[in-house]
């Protein structure tokens, strides 16, 4: 039966899944490709990205699982406490620990230090270095990310699957 907590639980687990495969996603494809780029060409690849995807459909997603894990979370909270109460509640520390503070606290200010760099007020040495100072740094923290949500969404899939009690 459809009721209002299952409804939730199913949009929870879509907003997951969707943010789960976006960094999945940019893990096998962006990241590999962009490491082909010379420096110019990364540094003004990410500075596009990192613009594009502040985007409404981003955003829904991004904060909306932010949002409906701790929702899912309370909604499933009873005495005794179940199973599925507590992976929706590791998903929901995984989600909001391991992607959106990551993201916030990380990415997110290595994204507006690269926004602020010119390209063309910079020679070569100077761009390398701006690479070399965001590159490793930003994809350690995006593995991070992806893992979180592969782990989020992991959960809360085990979590619709299993019976109630």
């Amino acid at each position: 039966m459809m009721t209002l907590q299952n409804i939730i639980l199913v949009l929870t687990a879509t907003t997951t899944a969707l943010i789960a495969g976006l960094f999945y996603a940019w893990t096998c494809s962006v990241i590999p490709g962009l490491a082909r780029l010379n420096s110019v060409e990364y540094i003004r690849a990410m500075q596009s990205f990192n613009l594009a995807i502040q985007n409404q459909l981003f955003f829904l997603c991004f904060f909306g699982t932010a949002i409906l894990l701790p929702v899912s979370t309370y909604m499933y909270f009873s005495h005794p406490v179940t199973i599925r109460f507590w992976l929706l509640l590791t998903a929901s520390i995984a989600y909001l620990l391991g992607v959106m503070a990551v993201t916030i606290f990380g990415n997110i200010p290595l994204n507006n230090s690269l926004e602020s760099f010119s390209l063309t007020l910079s020679n070569p040495e100077l761009i390398a270095e701006q690479r070399n100072n965001f590159e490793t740094s930003w994809n350690n923290l995006h593995t991070i990310r992806t893992i979180a949500s592969a782990l989020s969404i992991v959960l809360v899939i085990i979590a619709c699957i299993n019976p109630e009690e």
